[in-house]
Order: C-alpha cells, then structure tokens, then sequence
C-alpha cells in the first residue's frame, strides 16, 4: 500500500518516516547504520517499508521497532542473517521463536536488549567503579556513553573473574587477539571490499558477522580441549 494511502486510511497513526529520518533515530545506538545497509536489510526480506507513489520509502514504527531488534541481534549475539531471516520467519507466522544463546523471542527479547550509562552498568553488573575503570583501561570494555548487553556479560564475568584473582590487566592480550582475528576476517573481506557499490558493502558487514561466528566456535572449541587436558 502507498504510505500516502496507508496514512490516507489511518490518519491518526505515527508519521512515516523516510530513509535520513530512521537513520536519524538509530544511527546514535547504531553507527554502522547505513543507507546502503538499510536497502540491503529491505533486499534480504527483513524489513518492508512503505512506498510512496514517487517511490520513496516509508518506515512506521514498527519498520523502526524491527530494525532497531535485527542490529541488536547482530551487535550484542553476533547472529548471521540467515539466523535473524529465520527467526522473523517463524515469528511473522505466528509461532513462538527462541534464538540461539537463550534470547527471549519477540517483544520480550527486544525489551532486553537495554542500554546503561556508565554508572547504571556498573551497578547492574555488581561491579565496583574501580573494576569498571581498570576494564576499561585494559581496553576489555570500550569507553562509550552508553553500553549493551554485551558490555554487561563482559563486566559481570570480570566481577567473577576477579574473585578468583584475575583482573583486567592480566587479559590485555585478549584485546591483541582480538585484533588479530580483525585483521584476518578483513584479508577475506578484500574481494568483496574492492567492489564500490552499496549492495557488496552490505554483503561485506554481514560476511564479516559470520566469520567472527564461525571464529568464536573454534575459539570456544580450543579452549575445552585445552581443560580437558588439564583434567588429565
């Protein structure tokens, strides 16, 4: 339906909203955020925006409320978006979804995709300030005005870490793998980074999101043969 004729019909509804306003809204929580990768999210099936009888596009909110939960799902639980077309799959038809990583589906799962100040993850996490700042310091939390969940895991398994005397400083090497890793998923980019057009940009974060999927299971695979060996 036009946007033009859907507010025609319900003209006391939210305004829509064009491509610069959306960016406007969700590029502070996600600077990633692109025209070229909003196209690309209406490419894959994963978000359908109205359009104008001159062809331009129309978010509602929930076009809003949906992309805001796929960047979510994408930032703080790494998931390709084959996972993420699946799960709106089954919840466009009706059905009661989990993700993976015991993610609460639907509303529930995008009401707890929260974001803290400073103070507020501190608190949450049962962390001491001075655990906060050394984590930082360590450059195992990036400093930033507001932080997700994934910020909270991080800081709520250094609050445990540290009862078992390992602190901040002792994993500065984690932030150079982490790099390393970075460096890797950017070589197997190249192909794809060469090409200037938007749709191959797009395809090169999700690509990228994938790899580092992939990454984090031989990491995680590694590191419980390395226990068992210990066990021995």
């Amino acid at each position: 339906m036009p946007a033009t004729a859907a507010r025609a019909r319900n003209p006391g509804a939210a305004p829509l909203l064009s491509i610069g306003q959306v960016l406007a809204r969700l590029t502070p929580e996600f600077p990633e955020l692109t025209p070229s990768k909003l196209r690309f999210l209406e490419e894959q099936g994963l978000v359908s925006p109205a359009r104008t009888e001159s062809g331009y596009r129309k978010f509602c909110a929930g076009d809003l409320d949906r992309l805001r939960l796929i960047l979510s799902m994408q930032r703080d639980y790494y998931l390709p978006l084959k996972v993420i077309r699946s799960y709106f799959d089954d919840l466009d038809a009706g059905l009661s979804p989990t993700l993976p990583g015991g993610a609460v589906p639907g509303v529930s799962m995008l009401s707890a995709l929260r974001r803290f100040r400073r103070d507020e993850l501190v608190r949450e996490a049962g962390a001491s300030a001075a655990l906060m700042h050394d984590a930082v310091s360590a450059s195992i939390i990036l400093p930033a005005d507001y932080y997700g969940e994934d910020a909270l895991h991080v800081l709520r398994a250094l609050v445990e870490l540290q009862r078992s005397g390992i602190e901040p400083r002792h994993l500065r090497g984690f932030r150079g793998a982490a790099e390393r890793e970075l460096g890797l998923i950017e070589s197997a980019l190249v192909p794809l980074s060469r090409r200037k057009d938007p749709s191959s940009r797009a395809k090169a974060a999700e690509t990228a999101v994938e790899i580092a999927g992939q990454l984090e299971i031989i990491r995680s695979s590694l590191i419980r043969s390395a226990l068992g060996r210990l066990a021995k």
